[in-house]
């Protein structure tokens, strides 16, 4: 490719990009690559917001990706990795586009890997066909609904199975059709109420003197991106330089504490509300709770509750790096692995149920113009004992009537992993709240029953259990599809047990985890049929 200029725009970088890999690389790719130290910021003499970037560092960080990753995974994890699976080149924004990332969820599958196994064959998939437009489908752990989503987006008609009452809200809250007038309507009154609302006078004037000393000091000690690009580049030794900074400026924020008398801890500890929020949190969360309860409709109720939870759960007294597995309350400013400068715990939602109130308006209605005719029904129920029939037809009496005459086409599904997530606790929060039933008991495989002979046991059992009451309800000449971790190699007996044979299964490269761990990680996707029933189509 010729090159004319050592330097670039930004806009010609992305243009340089997009050549160079043969796909499109946005500008706001490359602004990602600068925030994020991937590479260095060049900025013109004298004019600090005028940005290029040296062609040579953007090759060099191509070069290393492109190919490269490839090999280094299949290294660790062997060459059977299907590699095409991993869908490397789509952006965060492709593998959480609309309604997916209506709520965060622990340990779901990315939407492209449904439609791999659910579509038709197309020139991105050459692949073999399994279902067809109008077929039902069957997921029996839905968790946040990923599958029932992409079915109705594809014309499928589907039914979700699952042990935890949130879980369904979730699903249901994502594919329903909503009156957004009326929507948008609630949501004002309650963004208007919530800031008349103010629990305690203090907060605004200590977040405002909080943000400013923050600022301050972040620009000093951790100017954005250089800092980020020194320590991609282990210029400086990240733990140390951190935790120095972080004991430096706790001494301003106690200060500030002490100046506006702000109360951090609750005085109980009795449950997750009370444990992980500073008390004017919350004050704020009953409020709009309370709000919640007034809204008449029902489908707009729920999904005012997402918008809640999924606010709540941001606004937890804990580190942003730890988000997904909390350890112990933060109250107090920090040095943060993800950002890479000091934050701050949060002292009110008022921003954030703002902000997910916007998103998921905007969310909701891109998948209002994706979404085909299909029916579905959500069913809160344990997958091993249900009664789908009776359940669908107490929900969807259109669907009932095509499921009883037809049956499920096939299942796509990713069962819990052995001991990995406790599936009610990752929502205790919302379970606390607003009252659902928890069922733990019920899990399969949950995290506090650890990975132990007797646990996998359980899980065997647990898991071929499900699918043979699932089979009641599947037509002839099915075709299961199963996401697992099968590290200890237990799909085989899982299969035997439930009269299945594995047909084929597909190993795929799990990539942008949330985890500070990124160490390969790998999972497999199994084909199962009827033992009996192997070559029929």
């Amino acid at each position: 490719m010729k090159q004319t200029s050592t330097l670039l725009s930004i806009k010609e970088a992305s243009k340089w990009a997009s050549d160079f890999l043969e796909r499109d690389i946005s500008e706001s790719n490359i602004s990602y690559l600068i925030q994020y130290g991937k590479i260095k910021k060049c900025v013109q003499q004298n004019n600090e917001n005028f940005v290029h970037i040296n062609v040579n560092d953007l090759k060099q960080y191509y070069d290393s990706r492109c190919g490269k990753r490839e090999i280094a995974w299949k290294k660790h994890l062997g060459n059977d990795l299907n590699w095409m699976l991993s869908f490397d080149n789509l952006r965060e924004k492709d593998t959480t586009k609309h309604v997916h990332r209506l709520h965060p969820y622990k340990g779901k599958f990315i939407p492209q890997l449904v439609e791999y196994f659910i579509g038709p064959h197309t020139d991105d998939f050459k692949k073999e066909t399994y279902f067809e437009f109008g077929d039902i489908l069957l997921d029996p752990f839905c968790g946040s609904g990923t599958m029932l989503v992409q079915a109705l987006e594809m014309g499928m008609h589907s039914v979700g199975v699952d042990v935890s009452s949130f879980n369904c809200i979730i699903t249901e809250s994502k594919i329903q059709c909503y009156d957004f007038d009326l929507l948008e309507a609630e949501i004002e009154r309650i963004r208007n109420a919530l800031i008349d609302f103010e629990a305690d006078h203090r907060i605004s004037d200590f977040e405002a003197n909080l943000a400013e000393e923050i600022a301050i000091f972040n620009k000093k000690y951790f100017p954005s991106p250089e800092f980020k690009f020194e320590i991609e580049n282990k210029e400086i030794k990240e733990s140390s330089y951190g935790a120095k900074r972080e004991t430096q400026f706790l001494k301003k924020y106690n200060a500030l504490i002490d100046k506006h008398n702000i109360p951090l801890k609750q005085k109980e500890a009795n449950n997750f509300l009370d444990k992980w929020y500073i008390q004017n949190v919350r004050d704020e969360i009953d409020f709009v709770f309370e709000q919640i309860k007034k809204t008449k409709d029902t489908k707009t109720k729920k999904i005012l509750a997402v918008i809640l939870s999924r606010t709540i759960r941001s606004c937890r007294a804990t580190t942003h790096s730890d988000l997904a597995t909390l350890k112990e309350p933060q109250i107090e400013t920090y040095y943060c692995w993800k950002h890479k400068k000091i934050c701050k715990p949060l002292f009110s939602i008022k921003g954030w149920f703002d902000r997910y109130a916007k998103d998921t308006i905007a969310r909701l209605r891109e998948f209002s113009c994706l979404r085909q005719n299909g029916y579905f029904a959500v069913i809160p129920r344990d997958s091993r004992t249900v009664d789908i029939f009776t359940e669908v037809k107490k929900r969807n009496a259109e669907l009932y009537n095509v499921l009883k005459k037809n049956k499920f086409r096939g299942i796509f599904s990713s069962p819990p992993y052995v001991g990995q997530i406790d599936y009610h606790e990752q929502h205790a929060y919302a379970y606390d709240l607003f009252g659902f039933e928890r069922r733990d008991e019920n899990e399969i495989g949950p995290l506090y029953k650890g990975q132990g002979v007797l646990a996998r046991q359980s899980y065997v059992d647990g898991i071929s259990d499900v699918l043979l009451n699932c089979k009641k309800y599947l037509a002839v000449g099915y075709d299961v599809f199963l996401v697992a971790n099968d590290k200890y190699n237990l799909y085989p007996a899982i299969a035997e047990k439930a009269g299945m044979v594995i047909m084929n299964q597909f190993k795929r490269p799990v990539l942008n985890r949330t985890e500070r761990d990124k160490s390969p990680y790998s999972e497999i996707i199994f084909h199962l049929k009827e033992a009996d029933d192997r070559g029929t189509k």
